[in-house]
């Protein structure tokens, strides 16, 4: 339920549905009559709009999140374990069509896959669910498996976790089958502007993890601006940047971490 909970809750949360509401409050408040709320609404949707279509709002507010945890340096030898977190893959995409079709996230499972290549002893862990509202998909784990054994990554030294379909529920099952399996200290795998996350997650479950980010999508060096030469795309890293300090903010309140931005080491 909970997970269900939240997932309504993003849909109404973002930015475009925010000022799609503005204005249908708007609306009602001038049919009520309400002239100066309803400019009060229709004020708000302009800055809503304008703020993440036309400024580098979005872009800054991942770039914090990208710029928190960096690269550590690898253990002598390799990494005994990868740990990938899912959410690269378009299951809804690859159950009509076949194949091995990657999101923009796409980068965590190229990466896992150079270091599985790079260091042939290490086992790799996939976390990754159905995290569709229908439950009728195969979830990241399931489908890399496959896009590993195609680059000659052999199926004994994959693991699969199944049943995750959010960052919290990867952790919390990622723990057991790390403990089934006598690993420890393995690399992990996620977006940069994921890693606080999921770095603050494994910290409060007790286990250490070594942060590998990846999928970068700022240059580092950007500042406030306007832009007005790609709304689409600033809608895009806002919406993201916003979902991801929402979901800092919430493991927070919720105990699930032990700071806003948790930090490594």
């Amino acid at each position: 339920m909970t997970y269900i909970a939240s997932k309504f809750f993003w849909l109404a949360a973002q930015p475009l549905s925010l000022a799609f509401f503005a204005v249908a409050a708007g609306l009602v408040l001038g049919w009520l009559g309400w002239r100066r709320l309803q400019a009060t609404a229709l004020l708000l949707t302009a800055a809503i709009l304008f703020v993440t279509l036309y400024t580098s709002a979005g872009t800054v507010m991942l770039q914090v999140l990208e710029n928190r945890i960096a690269r550590a340096a690898l253990p002598a030898g390799g990494p005994r374990c990868i740990v990938v977190l899912g959410g690269s893959f378009e299951a809804e995409v690859i159950a009509a069509r076949g194949g091995t079709e990657m999101n923009q996230a796409g980068d965590r499972f190229v990466e896992a896959l150079r270091l599985a290549l790079s260091y042939p002893e290490s086992r790799v862990l996939i976390s990754g669910g159905d995290g569709s509202f229908s439950g009728r998909y195969a979830g990241d784990a399931a489908v890399s498996a496959e896009f590993f054994r195609t680059f000659g990554v052999p199926a004994d030294r994959l693991i699969q976790e199944t049943h995750s379909r959010t960052t919290f529920e990867n952790v919390q099952n990622t723990k057991a089958v790390l403990a089934e399996n006598g690993l420890a200290d393995c690399l992990l795998i996620t977006s940069a502007f994921h890693m606080p996350r999921a770095v603050g997650l494994f910290r409060k479950a007790g286990l250490s993890v070594v942060p590998w980010p990846t999928d970068y999508r700022t240059s580092g060096v950007a500042h406030l601006k306007l832009d007005f030469t790609q709304p689409s795309s600033n809608a895009q890293l806002t919406t993201t940047a916003l979902r991801e300090w929402v979901g800092l903010l919430a493991y927070q309140l919720a105990g699930r971490t032990d700071a806003l931005l948790p930090q490594w080491p």
